[in-house]
């Protein structure tokens, strides 16, 4: 009998590979109704398991804060938001230092240069928001330091922090706009209600209809298109202070505190930071 022929050697998987295989496993797995509790892992399983198939552990610790983070940024659907714009604002970013000191120096930027402070505070989260004291009054009239407080208007600012090497931490800012965007979809839709309602006087003195209501429904239009208009503009400027915040982070402070900034700490203090 001739000899059969060695089997072939599998060919190596990809990166790629790799990934769409695991991605694939998983999803078959959570079909077949095994994926309980029970079969779920810890981190150092998952960061085990990756170091199994060559994946570095700060890469996988990494990924797991970026994905722990995202449960910060609100779930999006329906009319306002397509009408409107996104609810909140995020920006996330590895950078030097430790959890606790990422936060407190967060923490830092936040009551100086944005006049917020702390409403929750957690082992590796900071909520905060609004002061309403009348020197953050004075500070928002009057914005000194060459630019506005941002994000006054959200309802929550949020940061959490989650450490990928002993040197370096994941950090992720959300500013939820909410409250803020229904209050000003509510106003645009009424104002928008009251103009094509200016409409009903010209048909009631024998005006046509399409002739009288032309105007106010042009008008009202107008009025959804500046609602929207502005609002993005506010989340725009958002964007910016959270990047700028994570600049520092990252970068430091090059700049020295202004004149401006030298007598607020004077009159209220310097920023607490956390305990």
């Amino acid at each position: 009998m001739a000899d059969q022929p060695a089997p072939r050697p599998a060919a190596p998987l990809s990166r790629s590979a790799l990934e769409r295989v695991l991605a694939r496993a998983a999803q078959l797995q959570a079909a077949s109704g095994d994926a309980d509790e029970a079969g779920a892992l810890s981190e150092e399983q998952l960061i085990e398991l990756g170091n199994e198939v060559g994946l570095s552990g700060e890469a996988l610790r990494q990924a797991l804060a970026e994905e722990r983070s995202r449960t910060l940024v609100p779930e999006e659907s329906g009319w306002l938001a397509a009408l409107t714009g996104a609810a909140a604002v995020s920006a996330a970013r590895t950078v030097p230092g430790s959890p606790a000191t990422v936060l407190g120096a967060l923490d830092a930027w936040m009551q100086r240069t944005e006049a917020l402070q702390v409403k929750r505070r957690f082992a590796d989260q900071l909520v905060w928001e609004a002061r309403r004291d009348v020197f953050s009054l004075i500070r928002r009239a009057l914005p000194l330091w060459g630019r506005g407080v941002e994000l006054v208007p959200a309802g929550d600012v949020s940061a959490i922090a989650a450490a990928v090497a002993p040197d370096k931490a994941h950090v992720r800012i959300v500013a939820d706009f909410t409250a803020t965007r229904s209050q000003r979809a509510a106003t645009g839709a009424g104002l928008a209600v009251v103009l094509l309602l200016g409409a009903l006087p010209l048909m009631a003195i024998g005006i046509a209809p399409a002739l009288a209501s032309a105007p106010a429904a042009l008008a009202a239009l107008l009025a959804l298109f500046v609602t929207r208009r502005l609002y993005r503009q506010l989340v725009a400027r958002a964007q910016v202070a959270l990047e700028q915040a994570l600049d520092r982070l990252e970068f430091g402070d090059a700049k020295p505190p202004s004149t401006a900034q030298v007598l607020l700490d004077a009159f209220i203090g310097p920023p607490k930071l956390p305990k």
